[in-house]
């Protein structure tokens, strides 16, 4: 089976995007998966939804595309993450926020024997995370395929379940186990906050789970953001990966 990339957590930033799609086109994939949160907090969502939905084969939204199109409830959003939104409502046109209505929740692929959602599998719309092995173990429960990529947290990890109560944490890349199942968070390519500057993905074939790292023009995205009138904090943290 050929090789296929995981993106997730774009976030609006076009200059980390079109540095992952570059790599990812390098490398001769053709296929692409997105786990959620096309926009939010970045500066340039309609040209990333434009790029997102002409290149990937499933479209999953996140809690910050929800907010925009007023699915979910943002109650829970800091003050910050609030104006991003605000402000992304304004900037987003009419098509760009049908496109955004029209991804899905969660949704599966026979061919990868895989489930693709933004938060968790166990409640998708709940907006949980997946920080610990105790989390994992309950969403574990929660989807019968052998992997499910997940994004969220922003911080790429591979976690694998070999057996009744043996789980593990990869940071990079591990070879696929026959009897193992996986959640794999892909992380962020547009705002990651592992210490890691550089955007993130996933690729995966048959035999191998790999986080990829892709560098990419941040003092742009900076730029945009300030010229945007964004809050500073999100401007600030791209330059500290947190």
């Amino acid at each position: 089976m050929t090789r296929y990339a995981v993106i997730s957590d774009v976030h609006a930033n076009l200059h980390a995007l079109n540095a992952v799609v570059r790599d990812i086109e390098g490398r001769g994939i053709e296929e692409i998966y997105f786990s959620g949160d096309i926009v939010g907090y970045g500066p340039r969502p309609n040209e990333c939804i434009d790029i997102i939905t002409r290149r990937c084969k499933i479209l999953i939204a996140g809690n910050h595309d929800w907010a925009v199109v007023d699915y979910t409830d943002t109650e829970y959003f800091n003050e910050i993450a609030m104006r991003a939104i605000e402000w992304t409502r304004e900037k987003l046109t009419d098509k760009h926020m049908d496109d955004i209505r029209a991804f899905k929740l969660f949704k599966s692929d026979p061919a990868r024997d895989a489930m693709f959602v933004h938060a968790t599998p166990k409640d998708p719309d709940n907006w949980d995370y997946i920080f610990s092995l105790t989390n994992a173990a309950a969403n574990f429960q929660s989807f019968k395929q052998k992997f499910c990529f997940v994004g969220h947290s922003h911080t790429p990890v591979i976690i694998e379940h070999s057996g009744p109560g043996e789980m593990s944490t990869i940071w990079d890349k591990t070879e696929i186990n026959e009897t193992s199942r996986y959640i794999v968070n892909v992380g962020s390519v547009g705002q990651p906050r592992d210490g890691d500057t550089r955007a993130s993905y996933v690729l995966a074939d048959d035999t191998n789970i790999e986080i990829i790292r892709v560098p990419y023009d941040i003092q742009k995205t900076q730029e945009e953001m300030a010229e945007a009138g964004l809050p500073a904090r999100l401007i600030e943290r791209l330059s500290f990966g947190h």
